[in-house]
């Protein structure tokens, strides 16, 4: 496979002037009409990678994360989870403050890019910093069962006061993302949404946020109930491209973390990222283009990008 390197000016690595401009050329226009088809892969350095591949993909169906892509939702999140731990009065032994638990604005960004999903968040940190008391049991519990519900009742609170800011009417979705929906609907391609979050939360988020046409004329919706693992694993991008009946080439996933992006490629799916406040600074390689928001970003980029670009391997 051949590659080359165009440099871009200005050199900013999410420029979308930048991209635009270069994507209007007569360079790219050449590209697209050469014989073979080539795969861009904007990364955080001044250039663009272009290598050469004998295949094609035609975008049949586009695929969103929910939080942090829909909505800038962790610090919702968070808030919701220390609103659950006061609640119930969790105490860890081995936490500051007498082990009073409260997520702090830095560990809180550092724990939900490494780890997704809300219960196993939880679980992974009540081993490290040991098993707590709460209204929930007075004793630290010692058996999986009650392990179990400690953390199933934590979770459920915290959902239903995630609900409740939800519905306050003060959160409003990510630019650019209701436009870029109603243009891949405009253009007879399926629409998914695929999160790890509990159901039940991500389905208010999105009738309050999408609204109920937009919600409910969604190809495909899966949360993380749906699936045994949550991301990384690739397996609820896997189950999105069966109950669409598309090939996996031919879905394009727009995720704003590493986790979501590893989650798409391992379904061998191509990736874009929109990236928040708490997700900019990480290694995004894979993604075959990076972008701050959606505002300037329209439905033919991206069916541009996977028709002619794939990540440089």
């Amino acid at each position: 496979m051949a590659s080359i390197t165009i440099p871009l000016s200005p050199p900013n690595p999410h420029s979308l002037s930048s991209r635009n401009s270069f994507f209007s050329s007569p360079s790219f226009t050449k590209l697209l009409r050469s014989p073979p088809s080539f795969y861009f892969s904007f990364d955080r350095k001044s250039s663009l990678s272009v290598s050469a591949s004998s295949s094609t993909r035609a975008l049949e169906a586009l695929i969103f994360d929910c939080d942090g892509v829909i909505l800038e939702s962790e610090h919702l999140h968070r808030q919701a989870y220390n609103d659950a731990f006061s609640h119930f009065n969790v105490r860890c032994p081995n936490d500051d403050d007498n082990g009073k638990l409260n997520w702090s604005l830095e560990f809180y960004d550092v724990l939900q890019n490494q780890i997704g999903g809300g219960k196993p968040k939880m679980r992974w940190y009540f081993k490290e910093h040991g098993w707590p008391t709460s209204t929930i049991f007075q004793n630290p519990p010692e058996d999986d069962n009650d392990r179990a519900k400690l953390i199933d009742t934590l979770q459920d609170w915290k959902t239903e006061r995630y609900k409740e800011i939800i519905k306050s009417g003060t959160v409003k979705p990510r630019s650019g993302v209701l436009r870029l929906m109603d243009e891949a609907k405009a253009a007879g391609k399926k629409l998914a949404v695929c999160s790890a979050a509990t159901k039940s939360s991500v389905i208010l988020c999105l009738e309050n946020l999408i609204g109920l046409d937009r919600f409910h004329g969604l190809d495909c919706f899966l949360a993380g109930d749906d699936v045994k693992e949550k991301k990384p694993d690739p397996s609820i991008y896997i189950t999105a491209a069966k109950k669409l009946g598309v090939s996996e080439s031919n879905c394009l996933v727009v995720e704003d973390s590493v986790i979501g992006l590893q989650a798409a490629t391992g379904a061998g799916m191509s990736c874009v990222i929109t990236y928040t406040s708490s997700t900019a600074d990480q290694d995004f390689k894979e993604a075959i283009a990076i972008y701050p928001d959606l505002s300037d970003v329209r439905f033919s980029d991206l069916e541009s990008l996977l028709q002619a670009v794939v990540v440089a391997k």
